[in-house]
């Protein structure tokens, strides 16, 4: 009878406009919800250290990459010079000219009488490599290097999915841990919650909570944290690199950082609040949809179709809008760094070819520097989306710890009553009590039932019957005065206790997924068969029960019941 009652009572509130956390508003502190998810992560810091070393060496070796390409790519391109020299300087000799061993292009050009006129005509970056060239025999492709650069990037490629494979696996088994213990921790939770709280909150906001917010917390930790360590480190190692390639070039890279960054803030300044407010209305839509669902037939009976149609309605089209902007705003942060980007490439390129003209690069490090931009500005638009998203997981982790914090039942102590040979004598001593601290509901009131008699409380709706077995109860603490079972003050008894001695019967039927005899059982799963057999006959429900199919084993769902 109080449960019904209290769920009636939450279903009044059930999808209101203050039946959850306020639409719009903002987290209240950013930082400490970091460091309380920082806390679950504290003790798996040897798995934590295990991710980094292998983020940091598949990283690496994808960040070497490039550069030991671009060696390639410079081996190709010298050969290919040294070739076109060698047929340039051997064509300007007299025909039937033989050169010894060890002539040097230096040595030919200073036989030449016009020397001066053809060094002129050799750009400066390949004369002095020209000089170097050894003419007693014809230059050639060096296939046998390209080969082992080919190889040893095949084995760096390799090695490096190799360890991004065991870091997300170990980032997994983290991630599903951690998530494991805080649902723990939820449903451990609403168990000590005093049902003050749940009349204040909505099953669907509860739910939202448990379920959606833990979920988002999930994915971040199992995706975004990997890419946080994989992200840094690969900005850094890249950092590295450009500035080994050119610091000219570098620099200009580096110039779309501050704009870059200043773009981020602030569009995950503008979305926060739009992910706190969608994950609020989603959970006051789920709210709503449980209010619809559960109290179906009542709406029917009172024609409450399209109001309850026009409420949904209005809920659904405000989680749009809110969930629109946070996707909109999510959704900026690709086209505008993308633009700042190319803008910087276009300037690196050009920047590039001039001092490739001047002979300070190489094609190979040109080639390599505009690799390492590219794979710059990856680590960069992610390090922008989960800006983006440890917003939104901020938002729902606030959320959970806001639940977690929430005041619980009054811890019992030890030395507590246990009432051996219960009488059933009841007495209320001037009981002042309200739900909330500043409307009292009952005041003074006494009463004292003695043991064996049959009381009926009857009264108008609201007048406090169920109000009475709740405090008898206990589901609720009185605000001062005593209820006494056989001379002995309930808060000196455990709440278990008190309510064992008690058989409910509630106003509506409530089935939990499982058989009937498991239901059946509930309340004393020691219970042994032919307690519940007389049971069952005693509710007049053992030949209805034995005409089901399965009998008592019957599985009972949502549909059964």
């Amino acid at each position: 009878m109080s449960r019904q009652t209290t769920k009636k009572r939450q279903q009044v509130r059930m999808g209101g406009p203050m039946g959850g956390m306020g639409t719009g508003e903002k987290a209240k502190d950013f930082k400490g919800t970091v460091k309380k998810l920082i806390k679950y992560l504290s003790d798996f810091r040897w798995q934590m250290l295990m991710v980094l070393v292998f983020a940091i060496g598949s990283t690496i070796f994808a960040i070497a990459s490039p550069k030991i390409l671009g060696g390639a790519t410079n081996q190709i391109v010298d050969d290919y010079a040294n070739m076109k020299a060698y047929e340039a300087i051997t064509s300007k000799l007299p025909k039937g000219v033989s050169l010894s061993a060890g002539t040097t292009g230096a040595d030919v050009l200073n036989r030449l009488p016009n020397k001066s006129e053809i060094e002129k005509q050799i750009p400066s970056s390949q004369l002095e490599s020209i000089k170097r060239l050894d003419l007693s025999r014809r230059p050639e492709f060096h296939f046998d290097a390209i080969w082992r650069i080919i190889i040893l990037l095949v084995g760096m490629y390799v090695l490096s999915a190799i360890f991004r494979y065991i870091q997300t696996w170990i980032m997994t088994q983290v991630t599903q841990t951690v998530t494991f213990r805080m649902r723990q921790q939820l449903s451990e939770k609403i168990n000590r919650l005093p049902l003050s709280y749940f009349d204040k909150q909505t099953y669907g906001e509860v739910l939202s909570r448990i379920t959606n917010d833990v979920d988002t917390i999930s994915q971040t930790l199992n995706q975004s944290l990997s890419q946080i360590i994989t992200s840094t480190v690969t900005v850094l190692g890249i950092l590295a690199m450009m500035f080994s390639i050119s610091w000219q070039m570098s620099l200009v890279a580096l110039l779309v950082l501050p704009l870059a960054g200043g773009v981020i803030t602030l569009i995950a300044k503008s979305s926060q609040k739009q992910f706190l407010r969608q994950q609020t209305q989603l959970g006051e839509l789920n709210g709503h949809i449980e209010e619809m669902y559960g109290g179906h037939q009542v709406m029917r009976v009172f024609n409450g179709q399209k109001k309850s149609i026009a409420k949904f309605s209005n809920i659904n089209n405000r989680l749009q809008e809110s969930a629109w902007k946070a996707q909109f705003f999510s959704g900026l942060i690709h086209p505008i760094i993308n633009f700042i980007s190319n803008i910087g490439y276009v300037a690196m390129t050009i920047l590039g070819g001039w001092l490739a003209i001047n002979g300070r690069l190489k094609i190979g490090d040109i080639q390599a520097f505009i690799q390492y931009v590219d794979q710059f500005n990856q680590p960069l638009v992610q390090v922008a989306n989960i800006a983006n998203i440890l917003q939104s997981t901020a938002a729902a982790a606030e959320r959970v710890f806001e639940f977690l914090d929430e005041p619980e039942e009054a811890v019992e102590s030890n030395n507590l009553v246990k009432l051996s040979n219960v009488k059933g004598e009841v007495e209320f001593d001037n009981v002042v009590f309200g739900y909330k601290p500043d409307q009292t509901i009952i005041k003074g009131l006494s009463a004292h039932i003695k043991p064996g008699r049959r009381v009926a409380i009857v009264g108008p709706t609201g007048a406090g019957k169920t109000t009475l077995v709740n405090l008898l109860m206990r589901f609720y603490e009185i605000n001062s005065g005593s209820i006494k079972i056989d001379g002995v003050d309930i808060r000196r008894m455990k709440r278990s206790d008190v309510r064992q001695m008690f058989g409910m019967v509630l106003q509506d039927t409530w089935l939990f997924n499982g058989t009937i005899r498991q239901n059946l059982m509930y309340g004393n799963p020691k219970a042994t068969e032919e307690e519940m057999i007389k049971t069952a006959k005693e509710a007049h429900v053992d030949h209805f029960v034995r005409s089901l199919p399965g009998g008592y084993d019957m599985v009972l769902g949502e549909e059964a019941a």
